[in-house]
């Protein structure tokens, strides 16, 4: 096998194929992923920096974002680039170990994105349900630790993959039918049982995206008792105001996630292989993207904060 090591069956490098089927249309499709690139990069560097300048911001709510918005940016630039690179140059290789970097990067990122999303919901929950502690519950102590369980959670349970992966024999080729080194794409080219790769997947699925599902499906749950129980309407429209940007995220983000999982795994064999391709990559550059926008458009704070930016102390607000 060309690239291999005979000895181990672990290849040298693997390549990248790209979207298979439509190699002739690769610059057109990168023309979107790469402006959608840019403006996810300037957009939550924009709102981190933002958040971390703008004293109005210096709450619990904009930390987790500036916190998803750092998961965003280092997700999509984990791939990205890459990608851009076999649509302009060709440069379909990539070193073995180098793949597995990649892989371990992009399911840890997605699992920490998630784990934000539910901390954010969490912190609605606090907010709504018992307005009058929330200052007091939500310390930047306990924001920081909550900040790195989800890190350490994603981290651990991610680290497998990497070892069950690398373990498999390589023995039919070398060439992976994707733009980046996801986990069951990497798998899927082994000539060896990848069922212990495929069950731990699912399990990891369970524990980091049913479990925040539920957590955040809970929270809303109570959420939205507690926002029925108000007597004004006024006081009804500004919780559920809050609310909407965060719903926004989950559903950017959840959406595609759950269509590449589930395709991966229970079939999916009557949508085209390009579709799961270029699905897959929505999935990691769309919540990036769109995130800044609809915190940008949706959050008065936010909003605000932008402007004063731009235009320095020549407005002021009431």
């Amino acid at each position: 096998m060309s690239g291999a090591n005979s000895s181990s069956l672990t290849p040298e490098f693997f390549v990248l194929t790209g979207v298979p089927g439509l190699e002739a249309a690769h610059i057109w499709i990168s023309l979107p992923f790469c402006f959608m690139y840019l403006i996810a990069v300037v957009g939550n560097c924009g709102l981190i920096y933002l958040i971390s300048h703008e004293d109005s911001l210096h709450r619990p709510m904009y930390y987790f974002l500036a916190l998803l918005s750092f998961t965003d940016v280092t997700l999509c630039t984990t791939t990205v680039p890459n990608m851009l690179c076999i649509f302009w140059f060709n440069l379909k290789e990539i070193h073995f170990n180098a793949c597995l970097a990649q892989m371990f990067f992009v399911h840890m990122l997605t699992g920490m994105e998630s784990g934000v999303l539910m901390l954010m919901a969490l912190d609605r929950y606090v907010a709504i349900c018992y307005p009058l502690r929330y200052a007091t519950i939500l310390t930047n102590p306990v924001i920081t630790k909550a900040g790195l369980a989800t890190f350490l959670r994603s981290v651990m349970l991610i680290t497998p993959f990497t070892f069950l992966t690398k373990r498999l024999p390589y023995c039919h080729g070398n060439f992976i039918p994707h733009t980046y080194c996801d986990h069951m794409s990497v798998a899927k080219v082994s000539c060896g049982n990848f069922k212990i790769n495929a069950i731990y997947g699912l399990m990891v699925a369970l524990l980091i995206g049913v479990f925040d599902i539920c957590c955040i499906s809970i929270s809303y749950s109570m959420i939205l008792r507690a926002v029925v129980s108000l007597s004004s309407a006024d006081a009804r429209h500004k919780a559920f105001s809050t609310c909407t940007s965060h719903i926004c995220a989950i559903v950017i983000t959840y959406v595609p996630a759950f269509f590449t999982f589930f395709t991966h795994r229970f079939g999916g064999h009557n949508i085209p292989q390009h579709i799961h391709i270029i699905v897959a990559n929505l999935y990691l550059l769309l919540p990036p993207t769109m995130n800044p926008i609809v915190y940008g458009v949706k959050t008065k704070q936010i909003r605000e904060g932008v402007i004063k930016f731009l235009l320095g102390d020549k407005i002021g607000f009431t």
